[in-house]
């Protein structure tokens, strides 16, 4: 105990007594432990972030058309005539069963039609109406369920479910109220409102139809469709481009006249058979491990085969790629780090060790066993250590943020100059009435280009076990050292 206890006095002196020696081995520690704070930091949260993103954009499912597939099947059913591409679409019954699966974590539905709003009039109602059943080579009338003419209704307004984007882009903002809820619940755009004295409470009705889908363009019927006790809950200011890319400008093309509802109030009037309805679908694996699981799945229930089923790796690798990139290079510089670190330690505590060796032969002649001197000489490093431990961490950590943000910058400029890294989409269609199948909002994703950094516990503890390593390092050379020479021939050579 008292042997130990002078142990530990004799080498907190030593400290002291050789400082220079030890600022130079200390400057060395406390340069390893900062540059290992900021690798480490970055990599910890890097890590963090890139698990985080590919679990949300790994487990997006999209059904993508293959256009050697598409082109095979033209063939094959082109017989003597011309061959003939057409997109391929997906019917809504198809989607609403697909989300029926124990594998999915969630499904976002849209759903669109267009109406025509009663006793309302709507903002430019003077261009007309728009039908979306009105094609070449389409009779003007066509048969309803009695078996009567009808002509296809000129719709003036479209009745969107499910479809908040602009809302999350600033292109929209409710101007009173709320969000549609419940089943039954509107609301619609402040030039609507005014246009018609519209108040929060207000309700009314609306008409629409769809087309019964037969075999050819004479056997199709127009069926009717009914919205009734639609309840305004909110009203909004839009800030979006009227008419868009729509070619025909008029009362249904316009966005002002969208009336904005819950999935639900706009699926419920959907008849099996039928379009005029586009109802589309972002589906949400619970595990992305079960693409190919959901993909049997949906084969199984009538999925086509021109259809691959993958998940959004495009937008993963387009908004994650900069802090992949910052990932590797602080991987990279964190091995070169501590690699040359040990190498300067353990030649400063090799110096350290020769000039004392002394001192050393001195101990060992009083009767100091090897395994004392080693343990004195291992505990000075460990002190040493400790005390440049703490001011490297703090240093590491008021650096972390302002390294990281230059690096993550350079990485995003990088990336941003390299358009086969920035390209667009994918590529996935869905046909649904050109909504796309997954709203597109995450084909537009930009690249991650602010990373918060944190000093975690298990930095923290990454970061002692490398310190105590440089230790364990400085004091083997100490100990490969000491048992080089025997103590009288220390002290001979000293004489």
């Amino acid at each position: 105990m008292l042997a130990d206890m002078y142990v530990l006095t004799h080498a907190s002196v030593n400290l002291w007594r050789h400082r220079g020696r030890n600022a130079l081995l200390g400057a060395a520690v406390f340069l390893v432990v900062a540059t290992s704070v900021v690798a480490l930091m970055i990599t910890s949260t890097s890590d963090r972030i890139i698990s985080e993103y590919r679990a949300q954009f790994g487990s997006e499912v999209r059904f993508q058309p293959v256009f050697d597939r598409l082109r095979a099947e033209a063939m094959a059913n082109a017989g003597e005539g011309p061959m003939r591409l057409t997109m391929p679409q997906i019917d809504a019954e198809q989607l609403l069963d697909f989300a029926d699966s124990d594998l999915l974590a969630g499904v976002n539905f849209t759903a669109s039609t267009g109406v025509v709003p009663e006793s309302l009039t709507m903002v430019d109602e003077e261009l007309g109406g728009g039908s979306q059943f009105m094609a070449v080579g389409m009779p003007g009338a066509l048969p309803g369920p009695d078996g009567e003419e009808l002509t296809p209704m000129a719709f003036t307004a479209s009745l969107v479910g499910g479809s908040f984007t602009e809302f999350e882009d600033g292109s929209r903002a409710l101007a009173q109220g709320r969000l549609p809820q419940d089943l039954g619940e509107v609301i619609v755009s402040s030039e609507l409102a005014e246009l018609n004295g519209l108040q929060l409470g207000d309700t009314f009705s609306a008409s629409g139809e769809l087309m019964d889908v037969g075999a050819s363009v004479e056997e199709r019927a127009l069926v009717p469709v009914q919205f009734t006790d639609l309840t305004v809950v909110g009203i909004y200011d839009d800030a979006t481009d009227p008419f868009g890319t729509a070619r025909a400008q008029n009362a249904f093309t316009n966005t002002r006249n969208q009336i904005l509802t819950t999935f639900e109030t706009v699926q419920a009037q959907h008849v099996a058979g039928t379009s005029g309805m586009q109802i589309a679908g972002t589906f949400f694996l619970a595990d992305p491990g079960d693409i190919d699981a959901f993909e049997a799945e949906v084969r199984a229930k009538g999925l086509p085969d021109v259809f691959d089923v993958a998940t959004d790796t495009a937008t993963f690798e387009r908004v994650v790629g900069p802090v992949e990139s910052l990932r590797d290079v602080a991987h990279t510089f964190l091995i070169v780090v501590l690699v040359l670190g040990a190498a300067i330690i353990a030649l400063l505590a090799s110096i350290a060790v020769r000039e004392r060796r002394y001192e050393i032969g001195v101990l060992r002649s009083m009767g100091m066993r090897k395994r004392v001197v080693a343990t004195g000489l291992w505990l000075e490093n460990l002190l040493l250590t400790g005390v440049f431990l703490a001011l490297g961490l703090v240093s590491g950590v008021l650096a972390a943020q302002p390294v990281t943000s230059v690096l993550l910058d350079a990485q995003v400029q990088s990336m941003t100059a390299d358009p086969a890294r920035t390209g667009g989409p994918t590529g996935a269609m869905g046909g649904m009435g050109g909504m796309g199948m997954f709203g597109g909002a995450a084909s537009h994703a930009e690249p991650l280009s602010d990373l918060a950094i944190h000093l975690t516990p298990a930095v923290t503890g990454q970061i002692t076990l490398i310190a105590l390593a440089i230790a364990t390092v400085a004091g083997l050379v100490a100990v490969g050292k000491i048992t080089q020479y025997e103590p009288m021939t220390i002290l001979n050579e000293r004489s």
